[in-house]
């Protein structure tokens, strides 16, 4: 049986290379807003955070996401990455015993 290739993005903030479905997708439009992109699909400039606490917060510290899209993003922003990534990673320790 042929194994199945795994998508691997980069993490811009931490620089590490990790599957796709471990990562947050955050995305830039035409009219430069920028959003969380849950299902991965909305059009326009993509950037990937892990789905993890510490890093969302780190994220918020250094403003990274302000840096890589080279927009000005307000706290409200960071906070919904980081409750967003909270849940998301809450959801995959309930859930872990199911997806094996």
């Amino acid at each position: 049986m042929k194994k199945k290739k795994i998508p691997m993005r980069k993490d811009v903030v931490t620089g590490q290379m990790r599957p796709k479905r471990e990562l947050i997708r955050i995305v830039r439009n035409k009219e430069n807003e920028v959003s969380l992109d849950p299902t991965g699909k909305k059009p326009g400039r993509g950037a990937y955070v892990a789905v993890d606490v510490e890093v969302a917060k780190k994220a918020k510290a250094e403003h990274t996401i302000d840096k890589v899209f080279n927009v000005k993003l307000d706290d409200d922003f960071y906070d919904e990455l980081i409750k967003y990534a909270d849940h998301q990673q809450a959801r995959r320790e309930l859930f872990k015993d199911e997806q094996k």
